[in-house]
């Protein structure tokens, strides 16, 4: 069977320890391809200050460009109302039945995982590749993993990855503050949100 891994988010914007994360997790895995899915709407997400969709989506057909192994799919962007990571393992398992999804999110977001809509859901079609760190929250990981195992099914698995202190937050406090983003985000996604102005110092965002 194929064997894809998924990148799910805002993306807002798209930055180096996303593209760290994604290899780490194709090279773990050996995934035939890694999938970015940039999010509509979130649920659990203000909209004020997300770049508009196109935009997102542009900015990670510029990241990924050159590496082979990763794609981007507008799915949820077409998809109305608020995004959920639920129906889109459902569209997904439907379009591929012969394809093993991963899932990759990082230990606060398996912490979490059952606030999320629908896991059933997602653990029904899908299993978690988690990225892991050595110590007390590596531990309380790999309890939380446990306890979905037992209650859900749950396939998780986990994977290392060097640490990285980069934010999507952070870089638009930098870019709000007229501060380098150099190396924080690939040089074309710099470039572009520089040439198009994606955010101001308000906050406000220039389409």
């Amino acid at each position: 069977m194929k064997r894809t891994g998924i990148m799910g988010g805002t993306f807002n914007p798209v930055h180096t320890a996303h593209l760290i994360l994604a290899e780490a997790a194709y090279d773990c895995f050996g995934f035939d391809t890694v999938m970015f899915l940039p999010s509509g709407r979130p649920a659990y997400k203000p909209a004020s200050g997300l770049l508009p969709d196109r935009q997102r989506l542009q900015l990670v057909q510029l990241a990924i460009s050159g590496n082979p192994h990763f794609t981007v799919s507008d799915l949820e962007l077409c998809r109305p109302g608020n995004t959920y990571t639920a129906d889109t393992m459902l569209e997904l398992a439907q379009a591929e039945p012969d394809t093993e999804f991963y899932l990759i999110i990082g230990g606060d977001s398996l912490m979490s995982f059952e606030s999320w809509s629908r896991p059933e859901i997602i653990l029904s079609h899908a299993r978690l590749a988690v990225t892991g760190r050595a110590g007390l929250e590596q531990d309380r990981a790999l309890q939380k993993a446990e306890e979905l195992r037992l209650k859900y099914g749950a396939d998780i698995r986990f994977f290392p990855t060097p640490a990285m202190e980069i934010s999507s937050t952070e870089i638009r406090k930098r870019i709000k503050a007229g501060k380098s983003i150099r190396y924080l985000v690939p040089e074309a996604v710099e470039k572009y949100m520089s040439r198009h102005g994606c955010y101001n110092e308000s906050g406000a965002v220039f389409v």
